[in-house]
């Protein structure tokens, strides 16, 4: 029998339904097994406590709980909520089997969950982390790169402290990995710093080499470095951001090394393109990753990401799947001198 229930609906109403119509039903012993109580509770709302996944919500409702850290680069164990580097249904199809990859801020954030995802594929992983703050992120991710190397043959990974604002920092790291497993194969460029100013006059010159050297610089001279390495097939992919091509009135110095990334991807693509390197760019929206609240203060950390149509800001293993595709050859072959835009939903025409 099919029936639907209405707001007028009785528990009278809704035991004639349930009963069935046989001679048997109006035995006592029906009743028995069965009291009419134990029925009709059955159509009473139940309260079920829900818990909204920061990865799979739609669209608004989040709210980070404020809070802010002292200095950068942030430490992502310390964060509420922990940023999601790890997705537990991620399908990986050997795809950067045999490879050899170095990440620069490989320790957390989104460099933590690119890292994963190429571990996962079955590429042997380096990372660069900052010595002096983020010891226990970078040792975080180093156990979980070597738990993923368990089952598959790629090498042991390595986490190398550096700051790579200057080429001899560069170099060792360079020299270090290629050292180590004989060539480099990707090459991901990814260390970042950001300062919120309000305006042009509240930023140094100390604060605009600083951030220049770590988001620019860094790029460029790993790359000089790298490149000697590198055969035809490789590939290097640069982080840039939505902020190089929407502007950010109160990330000036941050937003101009960002679309120098751009400008530095597209030119070192035309010089490479012969010797068969590809070199394409991510340019990731608002993501959960150490340097939100490492720079920003706790009313900007509660309301970030809210201004992106999805409504709400990444999650670090959102973006990783980019760089998996640009890494791979067989997926992106016939890319290079590109950026994608896993931004939330931003418009840029980039």
């Amino acid at each position: 029998m099919l029936f639907s229930l209405t707001s007028k609906a009785t528990p009278t109403t809704v035991l004639r339904c349930l009963l069935p119509t046989t001679a048997a039903a109006t035995k006592l012993s029906f009743f028995k097994k069965h009291p009419p109580v134990q029925l009709v509770s059955a159509f009473k709302p139940r309260r079920r406590s829900f818990r909204p996944s920061f990865a799979t919500m739609a669209s608004g409702g989040q709210q980070f709980p404020p809070q802010t850290q002292e200095r950068q680069p942030g430490k992502e164990h310390i964060m509420e909520p922990t940023p999601q580097a790890v997705r537990h249904d991620y399908k990986a199809a050997n795809k950067l089997q045999g490879k050899v990859a170095l990440v620069t801020g490989g320790d957390s954030g989104i460099g933590r969950a690119v890292c994963y995802c190429f571990a996962m594929e079955g590429a042997t992983v380096a990372f660069t982390y900052v010595k002096s703050q983020e010891v226990k992120d970078a040792e975080d991710t180093l156990q979980m790169l070597r738990g993923i190397k368990k089952g598959t043959d790629a090498k042991d990974p390595i986490a190398i402290p550096a700051d790579l604002g200057f080429e001899q920092n560069c170099r060792k790291v360079v020299e270090e990995v290629a050292g180590t497993y004989g060539r480099i194969d990707i090459l991901v460029n990814n260390a970042a710093e950001q300062s919120i100013k309000t305006c042009i006059t509240e930023i140094s010159e100390e604060q605009l080499e600083r951030v220049f050297r770590t988001n620019i610089f860094s790029y460029f001279l790993t790359t000089k470095c790298a490149v000697k390495y590198m055969k035809e097939g490789s590939c290097i992919i640069n982080t840039t951001s939505v902020n190089a091509y929407k502007g950010n009135a109160m990330l000036l110095d941050y937003t101009a090394t960002k679309g120098a990334i751009v400008g530095f991807t597209r030119g070192l693509a035309l010089q490479l393109a012969e010797k068969g390197i590809r070199v394409n760019g991510v340019a990731p929206g608002p993501v959960w990753t150490p340097l939100i609240p490492a720079s920003m203060s706790e009313e900007m950390v509660a309301n970030f990401g809210k201004e992106v149509p999805l409504g709400r800001a990444g999650q670090p293993h959102e973006i990783a799947p980019s760089y998996v595709f640009l890494a791979c050859s067989q997926d992106s072959s016939y890319i290079t001198g590109q950026v994608i835009h896993p931004n939330g939903g931003t418009v840029v025409n980039g």
